[in-house]
Parts: C-alpha cells; sequence; structure tokens
C-alpha cells in the first residue's frame, strides 16, 4: 500500500512539473517574441534606400560634377538616428563625382572631409533623401559647399 501511495505521489508529482513546464504563458511569450522579430525584420526589408552622387557647390554657387579636389570623401550624418555613413577613396586630392550605394532614406547632414593637402574646407548641407529627390539619372545628387579654398 505505501509503495503504491508513493508510485502515484511520485507520478502526480512528475505530471505536474511536466504540465507546469508547458505552459500557455511560456507558449504565448514565444510567440510574442517570435511576432516581434518578425516586425524588426520586415521594417529593415521595408526601408528603402538610395543611390547617392556626391559633387560640389563652388563659392560662387556652380554645381561641379567633375574634376579633382583635395578631398578626403564625403560624409552623410542621419539626424534622427546619428547614422554615419562615408564615401572614402584614400587621402589627397579625389575626383568628383563619388557615389555612395544604398543609402537608407532620411534627413541627413551631408558634408565632405578635407583632403591631405588641406587646401579645401567643406560646409554643410542638410537634405532629405527620398523617392521625390532622385534625379533622371537615378540618384540623389548632394553638393557639398566649398566653404572656402586656398
Amino acid at each position: 500500500m505505501k509503495k503504491l501511495i508513493f508510485k502515484t505521489l511520485l507520478l502526480s508529482g512528475f505530471s505536474a512539473a511536466v504540465i507546469s513546464c508547458s505552459s500557455d504563458d511560456e507558449m504565448s511569450f514565444n510567440q510574442e517574441h517570435m511576432q516581434t522579430q518578425n516586425s524588426k525584420e520586415s521594417q529593415i526589408a521595408k526601408t528603402q534606400t538610395f543611390d547617392i552622387r556626391f559633387g560640389l557647390l563652388s563659392q560662387n554657387g556652380t554645381k561641379i560634377l567633375s574634376g579633382s579636389y583635395d578631398l578626403g570623401g564625403f560624409v552623410a550624418t542621419n539626424t534622427v538616428t546619428g547614422d554615419v555613413y562615408y564615401t572614402y577613396g584614400g587621402s589627397g586630392f579625389q575626383s568628383v563625382p563619388q557615389y555612395f550605394d544604398g543609402l537608407p532614406a532620411g534627413t541627413y547632414e551631408f558634408s565632405a572631409q578635407q583632403g591631405q593637402g588641406g587646401w579645401v574646407g567643406y560646409g554643410t548641407v542638410i537634405g532629405t533623401v527620398s523617392d521625390a529627390q532622385v534625379d533622371e539619372d537615378g540618384y540623389v545628387t548632394v553638393y557639398v559647399p566649398i566653404a572656402w579654398e586656398e
């Protein structure tokens, strides 16, 4: 009789442990976690990206898309997230235009880094990257102003 009671209690305890480990709470947490993961992945997949063409804006207002300049590269900083994207072709003289493929949609502060010689200083410009700014060549063209040059 004692063995029967012991086996019954043991079986009941084991059953309770198994049932509590597979509760609906744990399953609903896993479903919520999977839904959150899927939502994040779909947001990343839905983020539209654009190809950027960088040029310069001379001190007299002329748009420049050719030539070599004392330029280290261009920088795009997202004004909301703070994410920074660079075009870097090395130090020294670089030719324009320069390109960045796959910049996510958003508002950015665009600037340029001085080249090795330090002969030209660059300003900044704020712009929105979206479908509305895509030109006939398929780029969003950004002109970074030349602030000073020697």
